[in-house]
């Protein structure tokens, strides 16, 4: 496939390694590196952002073909694997670093991303107003190899098995019509 052919997606939304298991298994989805965005460490490291000194957010950019998937469904599942209330926090995973924020890419998706929240929190999906950051994407910093495909590799590690299995799951019950094969 050509990478002309391809978007971006940015996105946080607590813990990379959930993100990346869940949006890796939907089709037209090529690739989702793990990274940090948003800060204002010219380097940052794994250790650095977990403690909460650089300012940036996990993220995974998303590599997806347009004819095959649209950016809203993206967003939709987004939405559907993370608490858009809860300021800086997933679950246990606590701090800045851990905030659910779209990092737009251009006009039209920072326009979509905006009307989704508006839609959703109009809507009443969740109890809360979402807490979600809009803002355009940055310098984004691939996470270190060890991060890549975190949960394949590693299933049966303790927060793999309770926190990251569950949302790959979920996004597999909501998303059945939209998985790869094979």
């Amino acid at each position: 496939m050509e990478q002309a052919r391809l978007s971006v997606a940015t996105l946080a939304g607590g813990c990379f390694w959930c993100l990346e298991a869940a949006f890796e298994q939907l089709e037209g989805v090529v690739s989702v590196f793990p990274g940090y965005m948003g800060g204002h460490d010219p380097r940052p490291s794994y250790e650095a952002v977990c403690r909460g000194d650089t300012g940036h957010a996990e993220v995974v950019q998303v590599h997806f073909d347009p004819a095959v998937i649209d950016y809203e469904t993206l967003l939709t599942a987004f939405f559907t694997i993370h608490d858009p209330t809860t300021l800086n926090r997933q679950g246990h995973d606590v701090g800045t670093q851990y905030r659910s924020a779209i990092y737009y890419h251009d006009d039209a998706q920072r326009a979509k991303a905006e009307a989704m929240i508006a839609r959703l929190n109009g809507d009443g999906v969740w109890s809360a107003p979402i807490v979600t950051e809009v803002t355009a994407a940055t310098i984004f910093f691939e996470a270190e190899e060890y991060h890549h495909q975190y949960f394949r590799r590693n299933p049966y590690q303790g927060y793999c098995m309770a926190v990251v299995g569950p949302k790959a799951a979920k996004l597999r019950q909501v998303f059945a019509n939209r998985l790869k094969t094979g």
